[in-house]
């Protein structure tokens, strides 16, 4: 028996401003979606390399205002990365090079949340 990785729920409230951010200006691919029925709340799995997020309209799933600690091996080029799409994003996350865990860059998504990529330089 083993247990696997856990993976996040995050509240979402829009779902085109979702994609827009996670998509288009994380880099995130959409692996699935499910709703009950058409109009019905969406609920999203996406993934970059090693990280899933599921992203949800339902109402008690996740708590906006969530902090996920998400490990990179490279925050430097990941911050270049966000620099170049801030045409998508008006956002300017800067890195903190003394961040616990190693460099740390701090991305607010548009719900309340916070994504802290962090680089382990140990």
């Amino acid at each position: 028996m083993t247990i696997g990785a856990a993976i996040p729920i995050l509240r979402i409230f829009d779902e085109a401003v979702a994609r827009k951010f996670y998509v288009d200006y994380l880099g995130f691919t959409v692996q699935w979606e499910h709703r009950f029925e058409p109009q019905l709340p969406l609920y999203m799995r996406v993934e970059r390399d090693q990280c899933t997020l599921d992203l949800s309209q339902h109402h008690g799933d996740g708590t906006p205002g969530t902090v996920l600690w998400i490990p990179v091996t490279d925050v430097l080029a990941l911050h270049e990365q966000v620099h170049s799409r801030r045409d998508l994003f008006p956002l300017r996350p800067g890195i903190d090079p003394d961040g616990p865990g190693g460099p740390t860059m701090d991305v607010p998504d548009p719900f309340g949340n916070s994504l802290r990529f962090a680089q382990n330089v140990s």
